[in-house]
């Protein structure tokens, strides 16, 4: 009883089963397993949002049990003032778990994920999915994602995992990684959820200020207008990197917005396109600096 007292317990202010440790989470979902119970898992870094509870909603009626890893991952941040400010909000997160019904919460520490501060980090091959947009400005940080998917994977054995395709290319990465190892997960994307102005929504938001908030749908905003304008056309007359300017110099037309980078790429590889053969596997990606937070979009051309 000690024991188990030590290794997980319930929120004081919810109920919810909260773990702490791999051997109490590897204990219970075990049990789970045997009682045949289906796991589902969805990975999150906490500072929840609608986004990550229409996840938590998806895996729910998907799974007999749903676990909700929360974990600032120190490894995948390259800027270290970013992961200073990133929001720890365990008490309201649990909260708002409740209310979707959500099974338990996995969130250990960082010394439990990594107890030995040397350790080398694996190097995971990723195609090249890792080296256009996000890896030019955050190179590593897809290593750090990988590690920290990877472990948690091996740690919940979940059936099903749920991620948002917000991070487009992260879940092209995941998905990879787990068909390349062989981990035996299905990988679920679930689609954007937006705010009424069209504002993807992000744990990044809640660092805008009231003005640079108003002016943060436009970066949607354009996005749309974007894809009107190529898909409208019966003959298309721009090329895709004109597209590109296009988007940025609307972009930056908007006061506190400054495009980081636009792209217009296979959906598939993730390599930019140089024309529009293929046009049914194409999507643009953004990542948009809002005074200084950072935001990223996409949308997906000719669905």
């Amino acid at each position: 009883m000690k024991r188990n007292f030590i290794l997980l317990y319930k929120h004081k202010q919810t109920g919810m089963i909260v773990t702490k440790t791999i051997e109490a989470t590897v204990d219970l979902l075990d049990r789970k397993r045997k009682e045949g119970k289906s796991i589902g898992l969805v990975p999150t870094m906490g500072a929840l949002h609608p986004g990550h509870l229409s996840l938590i909603r998806r895996a729910k009626a998907e799974n007999d049990f749903v676990v909700c890893s929360i974990f600032v991952n120190p490894i995948q941040f390259t800027n270290q003032e970013d992961l200073e400010k990133y929001p720890h909000t365990l008490d309201a997160d649990s909260r708002l778990l409740e209310t979707e019904g959500c099974d338990m919460i996995f969130a250990p520490e960082v010394i439990e994920i990594y107890p030995n501060n040397n350790e080398p980090v694996p190097v995971y091959e990723l195609n090249g999915l890792d080296k256009p947009m996000e890896g030019v400005f955050r190179p590593g940080h897809f290593q750090g994602v990988c590690v920290i998917v990877h472990k948690l994977f091996n740690i919940i054995q979940p059936m099903n995992a749920y991620f948002g395709e917000k991070d487009f290319q992260q879940l092209a990465i995941i998905r990879h990684m787990t068909k390349s190892l062989n981990l035996g997960v299905k990988i679920v994307g679930c689609s954007i959820v937006r705010d009424d102005e069209g504002l993807a929504l992000s744990s990044r938001n809640m660092r805008l200020s009231e003005s640079e908030r108003l002016i943060a749908p436009m970066i949607y905003q354009t996005l749309q207008q974007a894809k009107l304008k190529i898909e409208s056309q019966k003959k298309i007359d721009i090329t895709p990197n004109q597209l590109k300017e296009w988007i940025s110099d609307r972009i930056v037309s908007y006061p506190s917005l400054k495009p980081e980078y636009v792209e217009v790429v296979n959906r598939i590889t993730l390599q930019p396109i140089k024309d529009w053969k293929g046009s049914k596997e194409l999507i643009v990606c953004v990542a948009v600096y809002d005074g200084s937070v950072r935001l990223i979009d996409n949308i997906v051309l000719f669905s």
